[in-house]
């Protein structure tokens, strides 16, 4: 059987903290990549410093340097990379041991050009654990035929990267759904790995975590992603806006404005609750009160945090649209929405 060379690539800027845990996790994997080619983009810490230290020690792993935001920094690092076969992370992150195995064994099967694994959180404060169980879905929640990969959880064949043309530079997120949706358009064929397991740790505090998704938002809004799930959530606050004022206005009004409202929460914060309660068990009920307490403010500011963003991504595509020279590139799959 022909051996097919296999690069490893990841893209990293100042996460001195966090870069050695990754590469560990690289090394340690029941499939070794061919190589590993770190891109250092920017970094004014000793993450650099880090990584060649790794690569005196290992040859497979190489340092490059290159780009100016995640996309360009995983563009670089893919065109230093020799492998036909590309699996990409980034920092932040670690990798369970059979990750790699997993994640390209659909592709050198002959099954599929491009594989996504699952990204499962790792919380460390009573915070991140119900940020957790709020906003990522468990493995039996996920719909493999709708899943799209995260960028720092996927492998393709090098030539959906060029076809796609490559992450789109211009977005400085959501390039990775914008990548898969691009190769879905040209019939590549997607597979979900749900044995390829990522860990991360998610957001520390509500302010991270409304920054996140805020770039988040505002990715969306200059790729012209999701247009119909972002109306839709515009249109229930909306709707939420409208039941508060006819309730002020009219007292006859308050109480089945009470309980209209008590149903919609109750059905937003039921998935979050069910995902939640179970990693609940053991600790102290003023912990379990205060966990449960804020999901339903997770999911409020996780929503007002989009709805900033996605109206400014939405001006800076219009401004990117209408500068001369731009259009060339600001192509967008803005007609594939998939529901929530």
């Amino acid at each position: 059987m022909t051996h097919i060379h296999l690069s490893l690539i990841c893209t990293v800027r100042d996460e001195a903290e966090s870069i050695g845990a990754l590469l560990d996790s690289m090394l340690a994997q029941t499939r070794l990549p061919d190589e590993i080619v770190v891109n250092d983009c920017l970094s004014r810490d000793a993450t650099p410093a880090i990584a060649r230290a790794y690569a005196a020690r290992e040859p497979r792993i190489r340092l490059v340097a290159g780009g100016h935001n995640i996309p360009s920094g995983r563009n670089n690092a893919i065109r230093a990379a020799r492998g036909a076969i590309i699996a990409c992370t980034d920092a932040g992150l670690t990798l369970d041991r059979h990750w790699l195995a997993a994640l390209v064994a659909p592709i050198e099967a002959g099954e599929a050009d491009l594989t996504g694994g699952f990204y499962a959180p790792d919380p460390r404060t009573l915070f991140e654990l119900a940020l957790a169980w709020t906003n990522y879905r468990t493995l039996e929640e996920i719909d493999p035929t709708r899943f799209l990969p995260f960028g720092n959880c996927m492998a393709f064949r090098r030539e959906v990267w060029a076809e796609v043309g490559g992450f789109p530079e211009w977005l400085s997120h959501s390039e990775d759904l914008y990548f898969d949706l691009e190769a879905e358009r040209r019939g590549f064929r997607r597979a979900f790995v749900p044995t390829a397991v990522v860990r991360f740790r998610p957001r520390s505090s509500l302010r991270a975590f409304a920054r996140q998704y805020y770039l988040y938002a505002r990715g969306d809004g200059v790729g012209g992603l999701w247009p119909r799930r972002h109306a839709a959530r515009y249109g229930a606050y909306a709707g939420l806006l409208g039941l508060l004022a006819a309730a002020a206005r009219w007292p006859a009004a308050r109480l089945p404005a009470a309980a209209l409202l008590g149903v919609g929460v109750a059905g937003y914060t039921r998935g979050p609750y069910r995902r939640l309660w179970p990693h609940l068990a053991g600790r102290p009920p003023r912990e379990r009160a205060a966990a449960l307490a804020l999901v339903p403010l997770i999911r409020l500011v996780g929503d007002l945090a989009k709805m900033a963003g996605y109206p400014i991504g939405l001006a800076q595509r219009r401004r990117r649209l209408f500068t001369p020279g731009a259009i060339a590139n600001a192509s967008s799959p803005s007609s594939l929405d998939p529901a929530d």
